[in-house]
């Protein structure tokens, strides 16, 4: 195992680390510095929480000499990412004379032209206000030696690659680049391709990352009871902080209505929302004021909140990259965290292909029932009390019960107190399907499906559909009957919804595919 001791820092650097409570270099620090101040370009594929930003801040702050001039940029897609960064760097460069400046938009450019005329020696900004900057003549990267291209992905995702070419034409040829990447796209080679000079290529394995201290779970959902299957999940998990991904900023605003509604302290976060709205969501998340951020994958680029106990896709990504990215902001730090996915049957195949691609081990469970969930609240407050008895300093509340425990049972007031502070809020009955009699065998659901052999369909073809679209068992899958023009399916009444929302306007064989409960005459009149 390398130290920093090993990795050649200066006494400076070192004592910053040291106060910092770096015990050791993570992998892709251990990779990254030493390669870094030889001068060579860097290619590092790691995840957000592998330290990343150290592995090239504290070479940049090791290099960076006590002269006015800016000689290290670094790029990031957030304004939140760039603060972020900046106090990281700050710390590294504590007992250097080095300053770091973060410009974004959103603050007085006045405020960064006055603290770039004094003096920096590293910037970290957004690539729209740093090329602001540029073209204002406030900002000179002649004299930069290093840029660093950080998030790489995120920001090409975001539509900065115009902005990111013209400040890389700004710079001297000569330079040192460093670009720094969960994924790897297409875009992403091309522009370490044309801007990068034999970069050095640091991987960070699976392995390595803090993915294995994240649980992943999924949950099979039916669409129509969406809303309160997520409310029996969360309400059988002690959340800390948590964060519910949702597709699109209208999911966001009806999901955080619906749980306000509900009780939940949650609020929304979507690129809607200006700056300022922005940052009061972001400090009542920080502070702990609200529970759940409820947010777009665009809006939650760059958030770093290291406490986040739970990510839970209400909607679930549309790509492999996408899940990596959302789950990689729990388990931060050492820390264990726990990965959510709600699958809906229509999600079902997008899902697999995404547990396929990424390789990982996410296990299914059932949505609790109204039973689990109070259990599991009983667990919960029947710990925390525990844990307030065991804590003590309890003199003052014993003082508020005063003669009542000549009037009552101490019991039945334990039990008041806890009413009160629990409440009596209680989830919804879920809606189930009711599909009636359609002349199935017991225990059974009978559907009519619109295509039959004329179709060129055969059993084959409808297990393998149903198995792969809904997700069930092939043993869950009854009598088939296939007739020239039309089908009747029997499957398990458990089954029977997730095949009814997976199925029903889908394709099978390139057919449309209408499907629809059974009446129990329809057997025979069809024949």
């Amino acid at each position: 195992m390398t130290t920093f001791l090993e990795l050649g820092l200066s006494k400076k650097v070192m004592q910053a680390i040291d106060e910092m409570g770096f015990e050791e270099p993570s992998p892709i620090q251990a990779q990254c510095i030493p390669v870094v101040v030889t001068g060579k370009d860097v290619v590092g594929q790691a995840q957000t929480g592998t330290g990343k930003t150290a592995a090239f801040g504290i070479p940049l702050v090791e290099m960076a000499a006590n002269a006015r001039h800016v000689q290290s940029l670094i790029l990031t897609p957030t304004r939140e990412l760039a603060i972020q960064v900046a106090g990281e760097l700050r710390k590294i460069a504590k007992y250097k004379r080095i300053r770091t400046l973060p410009i974004y938009g959103g603050q007085s450019i006045g405020h960064q032209i006055k603290a770039l005329q004094q003096g920096v020696q590293i910037v970290i900004g957004t690539p729209g206000r740093v090329l602001d900057h540029i073209r204002r003549g406030t900002l000179k990267l002649d004299k930069v030696r290093t840029i660093v291209l950080d998030e790489a992905d995120e920001m090409l995702d975001m539509g900065f690659i115009e902005d990111i070419e013209a400040i890389l034409q700004e710079t001297p040829k000569e330079r040192q680049t460093l670009l720094f990447s969960a994924t790897m796209p297409d875009l992403v080679k091309k522009l370490a391709k044309r801007y990068m000079k034999e970069p050095v290529a640091v991987t960070i394995n699976r392995g390595e990352v803090s993915v294995p201290l994240i649980e992943q779970v999924y949950y099979k959902v039916l669409e129509r009871n969406k809303l309160e299957s997520l409310c029996r999940i969360i309400d059988s998990e002690e959340i800390q902080l948590g964060i519910i991904f949702c597709r699109t900023k209208r999911g966001v605003d009806e999901l955080t209505e619906a749980l306000i509604a509900r009780g939940y302290m949650t609020d929304g976060l979507h690129g809607d929302l200006s700056q300022a709205q922005r940052d009061r969501v972001m400090k009542k998340f920080r502070n702990g004021e609200i529970e759940m951020l409820i947010a777009t994958d665009v809006a939650a680029r760059g958030i770093d909140v290291g406490n986040v106990s739970h990510v839970v896709n209400y909607d679930i990504p549309q790509d492999p990259e996408s899940y990596v990215h959302r789950i990689g902001r729990t388990g931060r730090a050492g820390k264990r965290g726990l990965a959510l996915t709600l699958v809906t049957p229509r999600e079902y195949k997008l899902f697999k292909t995404i547990e396929k691609e990424t390789k990982a081990n996410i296990v299914m469970r059932e949505v609790p029932t109204l039973a689990d969930v109070a259990e599991r609240q009983a667990e919960i407050w029947r710990d925390r009390l525990r844990a307030t008895v065991q804590e003590g300093g309890l003199a003052h509340y014993r003082a508020i019960l005063g003669n009542l425990l000549d009037e009552f049972d101490p019991i039945d007031l334990a039990a008041a107190a806890l009413k009160l502070t629990a409440g009596d809020a209680q989830s919804e009955d879920a809606e189930d399907y009711d599909f009636g009699d359609t002349g199935a065998a017991p225990g059974m659901v009978r559907f009519f499906i619109n295509i039959g052999r004329s179709a060129k369909i055969g059993p084959s073809d409808l297990i393998r559909t149903i198995s792969e679209e809904a997700g069930i068992p092939v043993r869950a899958i009854g009598k088939i009957d296939i007739f020239d023009k039309f089908t009747f399916l029997e499957v398990e009444e458990e089954s029977a919804p997730f095949v009814f929302e997976s199925l029903r306007q889908s394709r099978i064989n390139g057919s449309r595919v209408n499907l629809e409960p059974a009446r129990p005459r329809e057997r025979m009149s069809r024949r």
